[in-house]
């Protein structure tokens, strides 16, 4: 499983997502532009000590990093409100979870060159979820869906 970040913007979100991809075993990838440096002091308290445990990845696009390490990967892009509900959908093991920025999520140009789409299911009072606790949901989701939980 692998998450991908497209231009994140706020430093402790994609910490605390290096934290969960540390704690999973999942790689990282994160599409410039970045909203920060890799080197901001929130983006490392975000991640603690656990950065040197994140396989993390930096790619100048998303075509760069289809092209290269994504390539042979299903992307499944999430979204507020469009896709199959987290829970009904069928996740590979090596599926790529594409993550939008905060302010505005994924544009329709990345969203096309989606092959699948998965939304989590949330009430209309709210606009969207915090991007880690997305982030969370969605990939504890895709690794009980492929007993990737099964040997820890």
């Amino acid at each position: 499983m692998h998450i991908v970040l497209y231009h994140p913007e706020i430093p402790p979100n994609t910490g605390n997502i290096a934290r969960l991809c540390a704690g999973t075993g999942t790689r990282l990838h994160l599409i410039e532009p970045l909203g920060f440096s890799i080197d901001d002091r929130h983006l490392r308290r975000a991640g603690l000590d656990y950065w040197p445990h994140v396989d993390v990845s930096v790619w100048p696009s998303l075509e760069a990093y289809l092209a290269a390490d994504g390539a042979g990967r299903r992307l499944v892009a999430t979204s507020a409100r469009r896709g199959d509900a987290v829970q009904h959908f069928a996740f590979s093991p090596e599926d790529s979870l594409l993550f939008g920025p905060e302010s505005r999520g994924l544009p329709q140009s990345v969203q096309d060159m989606a092959q699948a789409h998965v939304r989590i299911p949330i009430r209309d009072c709210i606009r969207s979820l915090n991007l880690s606790t997305s982030a969370g949901i969605v990939l504890y989701m895709a690794l009980a869906r492929v007993d990737g939980l099964e040997n820890w």
